[in-house]
C-alpha cells in the first residue's frame, strides 16, 4: 500500500531503520480505521521523524521499543500543540502496536487505581449506580486519594482526621460552585461511609462533613421558548452527511426527550420498521422504553443512513464522519448542538442539549399532556423530578394568582 501513496519514495519510507519494516502494514492499518489517503500521507511522513528519535534513543529495530520510549518521541502531555504530528502520529503508533503484541502491556495497576476500580464495582453492582453517575463519584474519590498519596497511599486512611476532610473540601470549593460542591460532598462521604464498612477509616468521619446549602428548587431548569427549538432544527444544513446526522440527533432530542448517551446507543435494531416503533435503552434508570416512530424521526433517519452514513462495521445508527472511524459519545452531541447554536446566530447562551429536554417537558406540559406521561417519557425515578418543570409553564402559571386588592381608603387631603 505505502507504494500505491509513494510511487516515487516509497523506497525511502521502507528502509527506515527501526520503522520501515512495518509502515507498509501500519499504512493499511491507517485505512482500515477509517483515515483518507492524504492524512494517511501525513502520518507516514510523520515517521521518518519519530524513527530518528527512536534511533537517538538507542531502538535499533521495533522489537527493542517500549512504551515509555515511544511516548517519549511527542510532546509531553498538555503540550501535545506544540507537535500536534508527532503527538498524533506516536498514539496511533502506539494503538497498532497495541494491536499486533509488539509492545509489552501496560504498567500495573498502582493501588489506589485498583481502590477505584473495586468502589466502582460496588457503586454499580451493589448500589445499582448507572455507570455515568458511578464515574462520577470515582472522578471525585481519585482526587481525594491522591491528594493523600504522598503522606502515604491508602496506608493513611487509617490516620485520616477530621481536618484532611475539611482541607480537602476547601480545596474543591475554591474551583466549583455550590451545587458542584453539594455533589462532591456527597461522593466523598459515601466513600467514607464505603470505607468505614470496611474498617479502613475510623468510625464517624462520614458524618463529619459540612455541605453547603443549597435550598430546595433554588434555581429554574434551563429552557428555550418552543419556537426558537424549531428555527434551531430548521438552520441545520441538511445537504451534508454531517447535517443529515445532527438534524437526526436533534430532532430526537425535541421529538422524544432522549438523553445523549441514549441518542449515542442507539442502534439499527432498535427500530423496528414494521412495527412502526423505536425501542430505547434508558441508561439512568435501566428500563427499556417503547416509543411510536414518528415520521419525521423516520424520514430522517432513513435519509441519513442512504444518503450521509458511511460505510462502517458499528451497528450504532450515528457514527464518527472523520477518522478514525467509529461510535459518537455523549459529549459529541453537546459539540453538535453548540456548533449549530453558532451557525444559526440564535441567541441561545445555553451549552448543552439538556436544555433542549427541559424544553420539550415544558412543550409537552402547556400542551396539557399529564405529568405522569411526560415522567415516563423521560424516564424521571419519581414525580417530584417532573413537577420541577410546572414553574416553567409561566403562561399557565399567570392564571393561578388572585388580582391584587385595591384599597377603598381615601388619603387625607384629596
Amino acid at each position: 500500500m505505502i507504494k500505491y501513496l509513494f510511487p516515487k519514495a516509497y523506497i525511502k519510507y521502507l528502509s527506515l531503520p527501526v520503522l520501515g519494516p512495518i509502515l507498509n502494514n501500519f499504512s493499511k492499518f491507517l485505512f482500515t480505521i477509517g483515515y483518507p489517503y492524504p492524512v494517511i500521507r501525513v502520518h507516514l511522513r510523520t515517521t521518518k521523524i519519530i524513527d530518528f528519535r527512536l534511533r537517538k534513543r538507542k531502538c535499533k529495530s521495533v522489537k527493542m521499543i517500549t512504551r515509555s520510549i515511544l511516548q517519549s518521541c511527542a510532546p509531553a502531555p498538555g503540550h501535545s500543540q506544540e507537535d500536534i504530528e508527532s503527538s498524533a502520529t506516536v498514539k496511533l503508533l502506539e494503538r497498532y502496536f497495541d494491536k499486533i503484541g509488539i509492545l509489552p502491556s501496560k504498567k500495573l495497576l498502582s493501588p489506589i487505581e485498583n481502590m477505584i476500580i473495586e468502589y466502582q464495582s460496588y457503586l454499580q453492582k451493589v448500589r445499582g449506580f448507572a455507570p455515568s453517575t458511578a464515574h462520577h463519584h470515582c472522578v471525585t474519590v481519585s482526587q481525594f486519594l491522591n491528594q493523600y498519596n504522598r503522606r502515604g497511599g491508602l496506608s493513611y486512611l487509617l490516620k485520616l482526621a477530621p481536618q484532611d476532610i475539611e482541607n480537602f473540601v476547601h480545596d474543591t470549593g475554591s474551583r466549583l460552585n455550590r451545587g458542584s460542591l453539594q455533589h462532591a460532598v456527597g461522593h466523598l462521604r459515601a466513600f467514607l461511609h464505603f470505607l468505614v464498612t470496611r474498617g479502613e477509616v475510623p468510625v464517624g468521619l462520614n458524618i463529619q462533613i459540612d455541605t453547603p446549602r443549597i435550598y430546595r428548587e433554588e434555581q429554574l431548569p434551563r429552557s428555550l421558548d418552543w419556537k426558537t427549538v424549531c428555527t434551531l432544527l430548521k438552520s441545520i444544513d441538511r445537504t451534508t452527511a454531517i447535517g443529515k446526522r445532527d438534524y437526526a440527533m436533534l430532532l430526537l432530542i425535541t421529538t422524544y426527550g432522549l438523553r445523549a448517551s441514549e441518542i449515542v446507543a442507539l442502534k439499527l435494531e432498535d427500530i423496528e420498521w414494521r412495527k412502526n416503533r423505536l425501542r430505547i435503552f434508558q441508561l439512568k434508570n435501566t428500563t427499556p422504553l417503547l416509543l411510536p416512530l414518528m415520521d419525521s424521526i423516520g424520514e430522517s433517519i432513513i435519509d441519513y443512513l442512504r444518503h450521509g452514513r458511511p460505510p462502517t462495521v458499528f451497528r450504532e445508527i450515528f457514527v464518527r464522519h472523520r477518522a478514525p472511524s467509529g461510535i459518537l459519545k455523549p459529549t459529541a452531541i453537546n459539540e453538535v448542538f453548540q456548533y449549530w447554536t453558532r451557525r444559526s446566530g440564535l441567541n441561545i447562551s445555553f451549552y448543552g442539549t439538556h436544555c433542549l429536554r427541559h424544553s420539550y417537558a415544558v412543550h409537552l406540559l402547556r400542551q396539557g399532556t399529564p405529568l405522569k406521561t411526560i415522567g415516563d417519557l423521560l424516564g424521571h425515578r419519581n414525580f417530584e423530578s417532573t413537577c420541577v418543570y410546572l414553574r416553567l409553564n409561566i403562561e399557565d402559571l399567570r392564571t393561578v394568582p388572585l388580582p391584587l386588592p385595591t384599597s377603598s381608603i381615601s388619603i387625607k387631603g384629596e
